[in-house]
């Protein structure tokens, strides 16, 4: 019989506000850590082809408006992606091969999956390890039925690679583990998500947590007095009333003639950036078609300095997606099957994951610290006009770490108001 290994992946962003402790364990971290020699398989390097990992997000994103073209999309690549290759340590044959081929990784040689797995530890490493400025932890963890006992190198290389928390659980106490499980996410990210799961199998013998939370201050505030009620046009037939925030300073910024959208980058303080995409009317399957790792690197070297007057509407929506169905849509069924070998978790045939659940949520406000250069940029208000940007209609947003050029979120901005 194949008992279900119930695999849940979950995720809390907040992008928007305020400060945070810096952990001292990682002021022994730094970038030196992502190019030590070996290259790293999760980073996006625009000067060569690379890993297709860096495709991963819009792979997946692409798969996601397939099922809701008109509502709302958010997600965490990063954290899917991190949970499926933590489950790869215990994953063999076909499986495994499409695990890693799904998340663009290709080949499955031994010394290759060593360096995926390495390249996760570093990227990691560095994420947690984020300066003084923005909360962002992501971690996992792995909750194990009372009586089964995962091998002993599976449990090494969850702790050396992925520094995984271990607990034991009753689940034919279905309750019970449920609240245990859905209290540690709660704490984890910090009260966002308090349910992340809504019920367990007695038959469950493993929970496997990824989460992710993100908060960090705009490095160029918005002045809450500035903003104002608008419409935002969900579609062609469709407003709904927002707050749109309005500050009028220096962006990065290009407009994008051949795609038909305008590119605005968004720095958090710190190392974190937002880079927003609004297509012309009309023109949102055009540019979703052409995105990809080439066309964000053609975009970050395109971005030029202009006084931009950006009118953007404050956010709180939340994502839940089954990852079964957009996974099996890119090459990663066995998993899901009788046809599971992940043997490599507790020695037995029996596996396979029953559920893989993610959940995201994000909400953008005004809130924030300034920048210290912005006194010089009024300065130079009357010295260069402006050109107004009004996110008043569906958009893309895209937020990523710049010391790792990874993309810790993704998604599309279709009605900002709905939950």
């Amino acid at each position: 019989m194949k008992y279900p290994l119930c695999l849940c992946l979950f995720l809390a962003g907040l992008s928007a506000v305020t400060h945070c402790h810096h952990r001292d364990v990682c002021h022994e971290v730094n970038n030196t850590r992502l190019h030590d020699g070996a290259e790293n398989l999760l980073m996006q390097d625009c000067r060569k082809q690379g890993s297709a990992y860096a495709d991963f997000a819009f792979r997946f994103y692409k798969q996601a408006i397939s099922e809701e073209a008109d509502k709302n999309v958010f997600f965490s690549p990063i954290s899917i992606s991190t949970a499926f290759a933590m489950l790869a340590l215990g994953a063999k044959s076909t499986t495994l091969a499409q695990i890693f081929e799904g998340l663009g990784f290709g080949s499955v040689a031994q010394a290759h999956i060593e360096d995926i797995h390495e390249s996760f530890h570093k990227v990691l490493a560095v994420l947690n390890c984020t300066d003084v400025n923005i909360t962002l932890n992501i971690g996992n963890a792995l909750f194990t039925a009372i009586g089964v006992e995962p091998l002993e190198a599976f449990l090494k290389h969850t702790r050396q690679f992925y520094d995984a928390e271990f607990f034991s659980s009753n689940f034919h106490n279905e309750g019970g583990a449920k609240m245990q499980i859905n209290n540690y996410v709660k704490e984890k990210t910090k009260g966002k998500i308090p349910e992340l799961i809504d019920y367990l199998d007695g038959n469950t013998i493993m929970v496997l947590i990824n989460y992710i939370y993100f908060k960090a201050a705009w490095e160029k505030r918005f002045d809450p007095e500035c903003t104002y009620e608008d419409d935002f046009f969900v579609n062609i037939n469709t407003s709904v009333s927002v707050n749109m925030m309005r500050r009028e300073t220096n962006y990065s910024s290009y407009y994008d003639q051949d795609l038909s959208c305008e590119v605005v980058e968004l720095p958090y303080q710190g190392t974190a950036r937002a880079l927003l995409i609004l297509p012309d009317d009309g023109k949102m399957k055009q540019v979703e078609d052409a995105l990809s790792k080439e066309t964000i690197c053609k975009w970050d070297s395109k971005l030029e300095t202009r006084r931009v007057n950006l009118h953007l509407p404050r956010i709180s929506i939340s994502g839940s997606y089954e990852v079964e169905t957009l996974f099996k849509k890119m090459g990663i069924t066995d998993v899901f099957s009788s046809n599971a070998d992940l043997s490599g978790i507790t020695g037995s045939h029996g596996l396979h994951v029953s559920r893989a659940i993610h959940k995201a949520l994000l909400e953008v406000d005004e809130a924030g610290t300034e920048a210290a250069g912005a006194t010089a940029i009024i300065i130079r208000k009357v010295l260069h006009p402006s050109v107004t940007i009004k996110f008043n209609r569906p958009f893309i947003i895209l937020i990523s770490d710049k010391t790792t050029s990874v993309t810790l979120f993704m998604g599309k901005i279709v009605n900002p108001t709905q939950k």
